[in-house]
């Protein structure tokens, strides 16, 4: 199991590097919370369950939207505002993400509001596990997809087009949120 604190592997010298980092916890994370929801069908948790779910809710709360506030607040920002023409095309691509976001945070509120449940009252309904179930779906789509879109088009775009003094404002900026020192 990866835990939230797991090191990267990739500084925030390398913001780029590490928001993708982030991508395999993403993808990590709610892989848990998909096999805790169809082993256990809403019924009683094992130990190692109840862990893997209280592990998965608290990522998605804690952790996840700080990458978001990375993508949304600091690169992004930084991307609409380069003068460079191989991101036109990117611009609307910018937009789709940022959709993704908005559509994820409803998934994850729904997600944690069900899992706290389950964790509470120690089973679930079938009509809240299969809530659960479709929500988890919905955001394996989206994830599958942004994550896609991001490391192997956005991210390389990124590394071309932005200067190193702004990939080193944001991977500042990403060290700070996290109540990290910015690298040097």
């Amino acid at each position: 199991m990866i835990n939230i604190g797991d090191r990267l592997a990739s500084d925030f010298s390398d913001p780029l590097g590490v928001l993708s980092d982030c991508h395999r916890r993403v993808e990590r994370f709610l892989h848990t919370l998909v096999l805790v929801t169809e082993q256990a069908a809403g019924g009683g948790l094992t130990t190692k369950q109840r862990d893997a779910l209280e592990a998965g809710l608290r990522y998605f709360a804690d952790a996840a939207p700080l990458h978001t506030a990375d993508e949304e607040d600091s690169l992004f920002p930084r991307l609409r505002l380069t003068d460079d023409a191989r991101l036109a095309p990117a611009l609307h691509t910018l937009e789709a993400l940022h959709h993704d976001h908005e559509v994820a945070r409803a998934g994850h509120a729904d997600v944690d509001r069900l899992g706290h449940r389950w964790l509470a009252d120690g089973r679930l309904s079938p009509e809240d596990v299969q809530r659960l179930a479709a929500r988890l779906h919905e955001l394996d789509g989206i994830y599958q997809r942004h994550i896609m879109v991001e490391d192997r088009e956005l991210f390389p775009l990124a590394r071309r087009v932005l200067a190193p003094a702004l990939v080193h404002a944001i991977g500042a900026e990403m060290a700070r949120r996290r109540g990290l020192t910015p690298p040097a």
